[in-house]
């Protein structure tokens, strides 16, 4: 039984993929399929689905930071737009016949934005450190505690007067990470957060609440710390893989009824409304055009957690099962929606553009970019390991330099090391329009993901830039196309240093000197 799952769930997940759908819609479109033959959601598939959901949540805690949504663009109009939406659709749902509290609980539910497709968008762009990506990541946080009090409140069971307990779980902090520091960085750091999601989540199961609750609240504990992302990362795709049993258990509900399925049509007819309010909203809030376009595009569809807050909402009897089948229909055919768009979204923008700034508020806007780089002859952009250190290179040689980052964390650890660095998103045309570029001599463009790397060689020589654009890539396929794209040169970092390590090897044999162990990396023009 569970191979045929496995089987069929990696079939439309490839097929999907194929067209550059997400995966899980594959996974939802499964599930649907054996349940027209008849196929029933096992306890063992229930297990591993609650599994992935456990795990998720737990992820979703280690990146809960307060701080990240006490920003006015956040609170204001993230939860603005919640609220408006929460109305809008708690309306439809009383048309349909549901009673208040469940209008009220579906509501709130249609408000979330996919925490997960926003995430893999902003990473496969490279734009994780981008202004508009830390709204984005802001405002699905608020909409996260939105969803925790939901999943309190909707669990099911009594809390158990020993729940009080549970109060003092912050005491513990040190104590947990303590062991997370002890536990290194293999098998046993893994172990050690399969262990805090789903013991925390047996506990809040003990004390009356929703396991889910559990999990991401144990998680939470841990957020801030320095080792958080990295156990994040290593869940990633343990979680995917368990994911794929709660995507496969929804889609066995079947399909909806006819009602149910105008339900669903009425609600997708409302998610281009949904999302045109992001837009309205955040530039009402000061965001410059081009910031809350890629906001709106990034929280452009209905939420994982719509799904998974419903099966728990169902599980304590306060909404219909049939809701769950049109939650997941919902989710699905936005995700399909979603991703091609957020892929494409920059050639969007420069199709809008036009129109979009005619919003956009003639203010100060928060996340503004640099226009004046001073005296400066040579621009890095990319203030990672590499920019740094030609940052480095060229300022002990009295070169005026000046460093371009779009992430704070790298801004701040970069001013700290008194280096000149400016806030710049690469990818952002206005960026390379209004920049004064006349005394730069040389760009060169150190920043890891290749895609970013292409959009910015591209908009460099779109906006007149004529001198030099020196590009560090760690990929030889990487090169034509950056060529292509204008630049003067590309650095292979990796090959040189394989030349070199194989001169080091021969001369250590031939009785020649042994020559000096710096690398004089070439570029190829």
């Amino acid at each position: 039984m569970e191979i045929l799952w496995l089987i069929a769930a990696y079939v439309l997940g490839m097929a999907v993929s194929k067209v550059k759908v997400p995966p899980l819609v594959g996974f939802l479109g499964a599930g649907i399929l054996l349940s027209f033959f008849g196929f029933e959601a096992t306890d063992t598939l229930h297990q591993i689905g609650h599994l992935g959901v456990l795990l998720l949540l737990f992820t979703v805690g280690l990146h809960l930071r307060i701080k990240s949504i006490l920003r006015l663009e956040v609170l204001g109009a993230g939860g603005l737009h919640l609220v408006v939406n929460t109305g809008i659709f708690m309306l439809v749902a009383s048309f349909f016949g549901f009673s208040w509290l469940q209008a009220l609980i579906i509501g709130v539910l249609l408000g979330f934005s996919s925490t997960v497709l926003a995430a893999k968008a902003l990473e496969s762009r490279g734009e994780l450190g981008a202004f508009h990506a830390r709204v984005s990541i802001g405002i699905l946080i608020l909409q996260d505690i939105v969803a925790i009090v939901v999943l309190a409140l909707t669990g099911g069971s009594t809390p158990s007067v020993w729940g009080l307990i549970l109060l003092g779980l912050p005491l513990l902090r040190p104590l947990l990470i303590r062991t997370l520091i002890a536990s290194g960085h293999e098998e046993l750091q893994l172990l050690y957060a399969l262990i805090l999601a789903i013991g925390g989540g047996s506990l809040f199961e003990v004390m009356g609440f929703s396991s889910e609750l559990g999990a991401l609240a144990f998680g939470a504990l841990l957020s801030g710390h320095k080792l958080a992302d990295e156990l994040s990362e290593k869940l990633w795709g343990l979680k995917e893989a368990f994911l794929v049993g709660f995507f496969l258990e929804v889609g066995l509900y079947g399909l909806p009824d006819y009602e149910a399925i105008v339900f669903c049509l009425v609600i997708l007819a409302l998610l281009p409304l949904k999302s045109a309010l992001y837009y309205y909203m955040l530039t009402g809030f000061k965001l410059r055009a081009r910031n809350a376009f890629m906001v709106m595009g990034t929280l452009s569809s209905y939420s994982e957690f719509t799904l998974i807050a419903g099966v728990v909402a169902v599980s304590g009897g306060f909404i219909p099962e049939s809701i769950v089948t049109s939650f997941a229909l919902l989710v699905a055919i936005s995700y399909a929606i979603n991703a091609p768009f957020t892929a494409n979204i920059n050639a969007f923008w420069d199709s809008f553009e036009h129109s979009a700034l005619y919003w956009e508020r003639n203010i100060k806007h928060p996340g503004d970019q640099v226009v004046s780089l001073g005296g400066a002859q040579y621009l890095i952009v990319g203030m990672g390991q590499a920019g740094s250190s030609a940052y480095e290179y060229l300022k002990e040689r009295e070169y005026p330099v000046i460093g371009l980052e779009a992430d704070p964390a790298k801004l701040e650890e970069n001013r700290q090391k008194k280096r000149k660095v400016v806030y710049g998103d690469a990818q952002d045309p206005e960026l390379w329009e209004n920049i004064n570029l006349t005394k730069i001599n040389a760009i060169i463009l150190a920043i890891p993901n290749h895609d970013t790397k292409l959009e910015a060689t591209k908009l460099i020589r779109k906006y007149g830039f004529t001198r030099d654009v020196m590009v560090l890539t760690i990929r030889e396929d990487e090169t034509i196309e950056l060529r292509e794209a204008g630049a003067t040169s590309v650095c292979l970092p990796v090959s040189e240093a394989g030349r070199k390590l194989a001169e080091l090897s021969i001369s250590d044999h031939d009785g020649k000197d042994r020559p000096g162990l710096s690398l004089n990396l070439s570029y190829e023009s």
